[in-house]
């Protein structure tokens, strides 16, 4: 395999390792606007980020490792996707614990009422 699909594909792996989280969550993936909301300021602060260390020489990307499609600023389009998918892959492993933690406390609750 050519190094340059490695960024995509890790990004692809997050995705298919958190994609069944989403029927242990309250349908993260149903609420497109909560999700926007909250990955927004992400791809924002960081893309921005991105912008001014790439520009002051801060930081830079290995081509190696990349498609090679740019963005305007030097921004290689997998570092734009790794702002979308690792907080998409973050918000559904959040929701994931929080309904797995409301599903065993509400069996604790029903436990102790039996008691």
């Amino acid at each position: 395999m050519e190094d340059r699909w490695h960024y995509l594909l890790v990004l692809l792996t997050c995705l298919l390792v958190t994609a069944p989280l989403e029927a242990l969550g309250r349908g993260v993936y149903r609420r497109a606007g909560d999700l926007v909301r909250a990955i927004c300021p992400v791809v924002v602060v960081f893309g921005v980020w991105d912008l001014v260390a790439i520009a002051r020489g801060h930081w830079d990307f290995n081509t190696r490792f990349t498609t090679g499609v740019v963005l305007p600023g030097g921004v290689p389009v997998e570092e734009l996707l790794f702002f979308v998918v690792i907080p998409l892959c973050s918000v559904l492993t959040y929701e994931a614990v929080r309904g797995t933690a409301a599903l065993l406390g509400g069996r604790r609750r029903e436990l102790e009422a039996v008691r």
